[in-house]
């Protein structure tokens, strides 16, 4: 019989699923501001461009942040700062006086929040929950994300921002306020800062946490304990591999639609929520995929099936393939994003987390953006289906690397 969770994660998962049902109303609210504003395209670049940098240029420190202060304390402080913010967007938008260039300046300033907020979660997990529910944790967090993040919040903040143009930045805010008070009921083992512990007491983990209080020496710290680490630097390479391919034929699957599979904005859009269905299934089937102990087979599975399902296209461009490939690789990435958390979660030392998992995130975002770019090129430049073949190569890739860097590592989690 599974551990429960216990009230304090429940509080916690609470919490994440509010800022996250606001970050979608925010995420669907902020291009129909934008084009309210301006009708150029550059403009609308420019705001679209501000909510994906974040992570690339504020992630590393987001780690090291989460590595010095309390989960709670940043946890508050991030969506404080986040409300905050949004307090003002709304102001200018009311008053008439918003630009577009305050509106991507506060996109940036939010997706700052957010990768400072998903760090600290990540740190926060292992002190709310046994280590045999870390996977069951990360899968209900999983879909209380994609709940707030593609079901609840992007229908939401259209229809407010049909009310009037403040209306789902102030729900934003209002959201993330709520989060706050939840945060500040977590228990006070969240509101330590995070220190090393016996396991951590190797040459690598102790130079880490003695590093200089500059930001600097503390990312390097973090980034040469994952590049010595074998079984987390396979991971996050394989994982970034992944991910760009599945970014590469995602950038195009609009014009797939349309032009190979003939369906329209509505056929599209059902095509998403199949897969919001599918990453949901896989949040809910993690936990008993991994049963504690699988997680070498089921992140070689997951990799092989996430990148590899999408080229099946190729070979059959049907639109009830389609619904297989978002179903099935939007579950495989579910499964293969919460087996990786966890696995950081039980194997890096406390205090060195939030940089270990910035720093993943950080190359899976970054790989994210480069595999959009290149499946924009090889569609352009080779044809449609391009992409998809990209992305089968690539599972052959990953997975057989994965595998092999991994070989001989039994078992692979230890405890932190």
């Amino acid at each position: 019989m599974s551990q429960p969770l216990g009230r304090p994660f429940w509080r916690f998962w609470s919490a994440a699923t509010l800022a996250n049902i606001g970050d979608g109303i925010r995420l669907a609210a902020l291009p129909l501001l934008a084009l309210s504003l301006t009708g150029d395209p550059l403009g609308l670049a420019v705001v679209a461009t501000a909510q994906t940098l974040p992570w690339l240029v504020a992630g590393l420190a987001a780690g090291a942040l989460a590595d010095r202060v309390a989960p709670r304390t940043l946890l508050a402080a991030a969506d404080t700062v986040r409300a905050l913010l949004l307090v003002a967007l709304v102001a200018t938008v009311a008053t008439g006086t918003a630009t577009i260039a305050l509106v991507a300046v506060c996109a940036f300033g939010l997706g700052v929040g957010e990768a400072v907020r998903d760090t600290a979660g990540q740190v926060a997990v292992p002190k709310l929950v046994p280590p045999a529910a870390l996977e069951r944790a990360n899968g209900r967090l999983t879909a209380g994300t994609i709940v707030g993040n593609e079901f609840v919040g992007p229908p939401v903040g259209a229809a407010l921002f049909v009310v009037g143009a403040a209306v789902p930045f102030a729900a934003n805010g209002a959201s993330l306020a709520l989060a706050v008070m939840l945060v500040l009921s977590l228990p006070l083992s969240l509101a330590r800062t995070p220190t090393a512990t016996a396991a951590a007491a190797t040459a690598a983990a102790t130079a880490a946490a003695t590093a200089a209080a500059t930001v600097g020496p503390s990312v390097r710290a973090g980034l040469g304990w994952l590049a010595r680490h074998r079984t987390l630097r396979a991971l996050a390479l394989v994982v970034a591999a992944v991910a760009a391919a599945d970014a590469a034929w995602f950038a195009i699957f609009l014009l797939y639609a349309r032009d190979v599979l003939g369906v329209g904005a509505l056929g599209y859009g059902l095509l998403l929520s199949a897969g919001a269905g599918g990453g949901l299934a896989g949040a809910f089937l993690a936990d008993r995929l991994v049963a504690g102990r699988r997680h070498r087979l089921v992140l070689a599975v997951s990799l092989a099936v996430t990148a590899g399902v999408p080229a099946l296209l190729i070979a059959v461009p049907q639109i009830w393939v389609a619904v297989m490939v978002t179903v099935v690789s939007s579950g495989a990435f579910a499964v293969l994003n919460i087996c990786a958390a966890a696995l950081r979660q039980r194997t890096v030392p406390d205090g060195l987390l939030g940089r270990v998992t910035a720093a993943s995130k950080t190359l899976i975002y970054g790989a994210a953006g480069g595999g959009a770019l290149l499946g924009g090129a090889l569609a352009a430049g080779v044809g449609l289906a391009a992409p998809f073949g990209f992305a089968g190569l690539v599972a052959v890739v990953a997975t057989a690397g994965w595998w092999l860097a991994t070989r001989g590592d039994a078992p692979l989690v230890q405890p932190a």
